[in-house]
């Protein structure tokens, strides 16, 4: 019995992964390219909308150094012929801007101090005391700043003409502070009703009185909120026109936003000196965002990440 077997082909020897490795498997270039596609049409976008933010901005610098006659003769979009740095000088002599710039800066720290101080000792109250009525305390707070400032006019200008506080810089800061307050107030204490219960009992069973938790525990914590409470006081406080309009009449206690806009008249205006106008009114916000840029990037993060 004869057995026959057939031949055997060797192609090589096979190479096998080794154990506990799984096969590479083949890039994803397709999906790669989509990825990075769609990161340079959100950086265009992006792009875009920076640009178009800062437009005005550039126009209002570009014109804040022309000639009435460069103006009307190139527009406002071209480059000046020659960089008239005696604008700024003339706007800033024309509405007093030093006195303006001290008496804004008065003003809205003082404002930033009364708001944030009367807003903590409310929010302390309502939020950790937990007094009663505490919804109908927050409603009161969350209706004071809905009402428009044009409907509260009137009865506070009669109310500062009887208590002789009118055209003066220390009544005006006490109500804008007040005003403001309010809001800060039902923004903290939505923040401390959340408050951690144990660190309080802690303190309590310590010894420490109110006083002590407040200053101690509650403003320590509270600090990124309140910063960011401070930037947006003073923010607010400098920007407004209607109240200091009608409250602060004499041009030794106006405010930087009174004084520009004298340069406007009904049938008459200077676009450079506007412009010049605007541009110092710009500034000291700038300057302001750039020295507490940490503090505010910092409070709007702190309650990200516990």
């Amino acid at each position: 019995m004869t057995m026959t077997t057939e031949p055997t082909t060797q192609s090589g020897p096979r190479k096998q992964a080794p154990a506990g490795h799984a096969a590479p498997k083949p890039h994803k270039k397709h999906s790669a390219r989509k990825r990075g596609a769609g990161s340079y049409a959100v950086i265009a976008a992006v792009g875009i909308f920076v640009l178009a933010f800062l437009s005005p901005f550039g126009i209002i610098l570009l014109n804040s150094f022309k000639t009435g006659a460069d103006y009307r003769a190139n527009g406002s979009l071209s480059l000046p012929e020659e960089w008239n740095w005696a604008v700024i000088g003339d706007v800033w002599e024309r509405v007093e801007f030093t006195q303006k710039l001290v008496n804004s800066i008065q003003i809205s720290l003082g404002v930033v101090l009364i708001a944030v101080v009367l807003a903590l000792f409310n929010a302390y109250a309502i939020g950790i005391g937990r007094v009663r009525r505490r919804t109908a305390f927050l409603v009161f707070f969350l209706g004071i700043n809905v009402l428009p400032q044009e409907g509260l006019v009137y009865p506070i200008y009669y109310l500062f003409k009887e208590m002789g506080l009118y055209d003066g810089k220390l009544g005006y800061t006490v109500l804008v502070g007040i005003t403001y307050s309010a809001f800060g107030t039902y923004l903290l204490a939505s923040v401390f009703a959340s408050f951690p219960r144990e660190l309080i009992e802690a303190a309590s069973l310590d010894g420490a009185g109110r006083w002590t938790i407040l200053w101690r525990i509650v403003l320590p914590m509270s600090w990124p909120t309140l910063s960011v409470m401070c930037v947006f006081f003073f923010v607010w406080s400098w920007n407004e026109f209607l109240y200091p309009l009608v409250l602060l009449i004499s041009n030794d206690n106006q405010t930087v936003p009174l004084g520009l806009s004298v340069l406007q008249g009904q049938y008459s205006s200077d676009p450079t000196s506007l412009s010049a106008a605007a541009l110092l009114g710009v500034i000291p916000m700038v300057v302001f965002f750039l020295i507490f840029q940490r503090s505010l990037t910092r409070g709007l993060t702190a309650g990200a990440v516990k």
